[in-house]
């Protein structure tokens, strides 16, 4: 359009005719319709195009006028040599020009994908860092040189774990010796940094500050097959052995817990028979051998008693329960505690919420429960003791609290108060912390002792309550 408008101004002669002559507008539709087989062709086709079509029409809008009605081979020398070279110049500029467009767009393009390509991969990039920083695993990478390349979050806090004033950017590109030497052993280093020069897969497991982590390396390629690196994966087996330590012990517990029941239980058959005939046989003897034969029924009954402990705590069958208020339950014992303390020269106190919702217990259970915590208070005090019997509703809890005013327990004997057999007493067996342990995780409930030398001690016992039934199905207990 700019060109037309110019040769309107400008042309000279002037007039339609030359205007159509001179901007050769008679070939606009043909080169439009060439516009698109022109874009789909190659290089060189696109250059033969143009040729085609501005050769005739530079030809013809520069030879018409100066033909002025003469025969083209009349013109003189001095026009065809000046049209010959306009002619060559156009052509050639245009296809300059073709070959310049064509290359500057090629290029425009190639910069167009690297950039689309590398967004890609800078998004997978970070799409991968995001993923191993998720992934439950300390994750490492090296390069050829054993230079650090990129790790994620967790082996960054595995790494600050030994040594706490190590950065991410303290890590990065340097050597594995400079990030493992300075704080591990010798002999774990070396151990380490041979499957690290080994470069190829391995398995295994170290120790190191009482932890145990297993060591999977692995090496890079490229798709060539070139070496690129190694990846390091360590995974802390520390939980996982102390568990598997544990569960051994558990199932040499067990059976000889369950050898144990069996061998306690029938022992318990002959001593009955052998109490019965002493009976008999006290009942036969001068009566100053009475005395005699007391001490050694009270042995056996301690015997029995000692046994039907030992079978209650290895007991593992499911107790009946039902909905009842803890504070009736305390109510009942009350008595037999008081006695036992009017003994012994103490006194109890009470402070019980009536309040508690109901809860569904084990009646024989939870009085066991109460009676063997309660005598182990009384049994710390001295004369003129107290003795506090106290529940409470803490959250979705009922608390049972028992405190004593004795001596207390040290702090190094709490973690071993429910271990079966230990004990602090010259005549206990060790099982009644532990029988009542066992209640109260058939309850579902906790038991934490809070202890202060010299002041006393507290047996807290948790038991969360039952969600709401129908008033239908409650049975109150009284």
């Amino acid at each position: 359009m700019y060109f037309i408008f110019c040769t309107v101004l400008f042309s000279v002669p002037s007039g339609f005719d030359h205007l159509i002559l001179n901007t050769g507008v008679l070939l606009y539709p043909l080169l439009f319709g060439m516009a698109k087989p022109f874009k789909s062709a190659s290089l060189i086709q696109k250059v033969c195009m143009l040729w085609g079509t501005l050769f005739p029409s530079m030809l013809f809008i520069v030879i018409v006028p100066k033909m002025l009605g003469q025969s083209i081979f009349n013109t003189p020398p001095t026009d065809a040599i000046l049209v010959g070279v306009y002619l060559l110049t156009a052509v050639i500029l245009g296809g300059l020009f073709i070959v310049y467009i064509e290359t500057a767009w090629d290029r425009l393009q190639v910069k167009e994908r690297m950039k689309g390509i590398s967004e890609r991969f800078q998004w997978e990039s970070e799409k991968l860092q995001q993923i191993t920083n998720v992934v439950p695993l300390n994750i490492m990478s090296f390069d050829d040189n054993g230079y650090v390349t990129e790790l994620n979050e967790y082996m960054l806090s595995l790494i600050q774990r030994h040594c706490p004033h190590l950065t991410r950017e303290m890590i990065l590109s340097q050597p594995a010796d400079r990030v493992f030497g300075h704080s591990m052993d010798q002999e774990i280093y070396e151990h380490l940094r041979g499957i690290l020069l080994n470069r190829q897969r391995a398995n295994t497991k170290i120790k190191y500050d009482s932890m145990t982590y297993h060591i999977f390396t692995a090496p890079l390629q490229h798709e060539s097959g070139i070496p690129g690196g190694l990846v390091m994966i360590i995974q802390d087996l520390t939980e996982e052995e102390k568990i598997r330590s544990e569960l051994d012990n558990v199932e040499r517990l067990t059976l000889v817990g369950q050898m144990a029941a069996g061998i306690t239980h029938e022992i318990r058959n002959p001593m009955a028979v052998v109490r019965g005939f002493l009976q008999l046989m006290r009942e036969k003897s001068p009566e100053d051998l009475h005395s005699y034969y007391h001490i050694v029924m009270e042995e056996l009954d301690r015997a029995n008693s000692i046994i039907n402990d030992f079978l209650s705590l290895a007991q593992s069958r499911v107790s009946d329960k039902e909905m009842v208020q803890l504070h009736l339950i305390m109510e009942e014992l009350t008595p037999l505690i008081w006695a036992d303390a009017n003994l012994r020269g103490q006194s109890v106190e009470l402070k019980l919420s009536p309040s508690l919702p109901l809860l569904r217990l084990n009646v024989r259970e939870i009085k066991q429960l109460i009676l063997n915590l309660a005598r182990n208070g009384m049994e710390a005090m001295e004369a003129k003791g107290v003795l506090t019997l106290e529940t409470c509703e803490h959250e979705d809890t009922a608390q049972l609290i028992i405190t004593d005013t004795g001596s207390g327990i040290p702090q190094s004997q709490l973690k071993q108060l429910f271990a079966p057999f230990f004990t602090t007493k010259s005549q206990g067996t060790g099982l009644g912390l532990s029988l009542c342990l066992s209640i109260a995780e058939r309850h579902n409930g906790t038991i934490h002792v809070e202890s202060e030398e010299g002041k006393g001690t507290s047996v807290i016992v948790t038991i969360p309550f039952e969600p709401k039934e129908e008033p239908a199905e409650i049975e109150v207990y009284s």
